[in-house]
């Protein structure tokens, strides 16, 4: 059973753990300099009220992500 699913559908008050990263190039490394990498735990803390950018908790830092790359961090509950 496949339980994976896009960072951009975790709802604010949840966490669950990176499982893969679907970008390359420098947005990739980009997400893996600010932690973003297999296993890390993620909480969503609070989206804007546009909805997009999304702040989530990582590795102890808020750190706001456009929706276009939450999108590409697969997460496992």
């Amino acid at each position: 059973m496949n339980l994976e699913f896009p960072l951009s559908q975790l709802p604010v008050g949840q966490s669950a753990t990176v499982c893969q990263l679907q970008t390359s190039g420098s947005m990739r490394r980009r997400l893996q300099d600010l932690g973003i990498i297999h296993g890390t735990k993620i909480e969503c803390v609070l989206k804007s009220p546009a909805g997009d950018p999304v702040a989530y908790r990582i590795r102890g830092a808020l750190i706001a992500l456009r929706k276009s790359d939450s999108k590409t961090i697969l997460m496992n509950p």
